[in-house]
């Protein structure tokens, strides 16, 4: 799942600033590794604390860390702000949750192929082109493969758990994007991860108890928070200062081989031909509609010394998977 900021867009680069000394499409591809990576130590968590204790460890670390870092003066916001925020960490809580049910019996790869199809979704939904059609298609090709292969390594539970996470994800795009608008900072953030937290706290409670004396699982946990939200966020927004957003996108669309590769080499989970094959398509299908749509904003842009105005705001932290 992923971190870019909601509010970025091509027109927040800053070209004439200096640049970082890693090149910013390296920090993207460092997030996708962390995310991953992130993702895949926590399953090794999962049988001592459960998929849904884990879930707990992570947003709670999270949302403890950068609430400490920040302190953000939420009781002092206009309501509207409180209810974006609060409507954010719903959303940021169930999309995790059910994707952390996804990857107990799916593969990590698969589990990112099916849930990258929210954000897809939101991008293509925007958009009456016969071309983005195609790439629709393509998506639901990989998707079509994956549930004819039988669940060669996937259970259709799983995949089902997956297919919700993404759907949550796109949600939360459109979420985190009315929270940037209101909230200034990552101030809203960490108020929705402590949302996201007390959301999941029922279900991950006994989890997270069972565990308490087990120093190595908590620190797991703490691994797997900043593997899979603080860092990627930070190496995301480095990156976005001086990469513009349709280079980012497409670079985003290696999410799944990211997935696939994490889980291989820390958990050695082995793909069927059939699963690698819909990765591919899926990836393939996120790269072509977010350059197409990235194409159109260009077309569309003012050919004067106007100022231009910047899209409408369609990232989606990785606060997720």
């Amino acid at each position: 799942m992923t971190t870019s900021p909601a509010s970025a867009t091509d027109a927040d680069v800053h070209p004439d600033a200096p640049g970082p000394r890693v090149p910013a499409p390296a920090l993207v591809l460092l997030a996708i590794a962390s995310v991953q990576c992130g993702a895949a130590i926590a399953t090794t968590l999962f049988p001592y604390a459960g998929a849904t204790g884990t879930v707990l460890m992570r947003l709670g670390f999270s949302a403890l860390m950068l609430l400490v870092a920040l302190r953000p003066r939420f009781w002092t916001w206009p309501r509207e702000s409180i209810v974006a925020a609060v409507t954010l960490g719903l959303t940021l809580g169930a999309m995790n949750l059910t994707f952390y049910l996804a990857i107990r019996t799916v593969p990590l790869g698969v589990a990112v192929t099916l849930e990258f199809l929210g954000p897809l979704m939101v991008t293509l939904v925007q958009t009456r082109r016969w071309r983005d059609l195609a790439w629709a298609l393509l998506a639901t090709a990989g998707v079509a493969l994956l549930g004819l292969s039988g669940g060669d390594t996937a259970p259709v539970s799983g995949m089902a758990w997956a297919l919700a996470a993404g759907g949550f994800w796109a949600i939360y795009i459109l979420a985190s994007a009315r929270v940037g608008r209101l909230v200034p900072g990552t101030d809203g953030l960490a108020v929705a991860l402590a949302v996201a937290a007390l959301l999941v706290l029922p279900f991950g409670a006994s989890g997270v108890a069972g565990v308490l004396d087990r120093p190595a699982v908590l620190l797991g946990g703490v691994a797997v928070a900043i593997l899979s939200s603080l860092l990627p966020y930070s190496l995301e927004l480095a990156a976005l200062r001086h990469l513009p957003t349709r280079v980012f996108g497409i670079l985003m669309s290696l999410e799944p081989a990211g997935g696939a590769l994490a889980g291989l080499l820390i958990v050695g989970q082995l793909l069927a031909p059939t699963e690698v094959l819909a990765l591919v398509l899926v990836s393939v299908a996120s790269a072509g509609a977010t350059l197409g749509r990235r194409q159109r904003a260009e077309t569309a842009a003012p050919t004067d010394h106007a100022v231009p105005r910047p899209e409408p705001e369609d990232g989606a932290d990785r606060v997720t998977g």
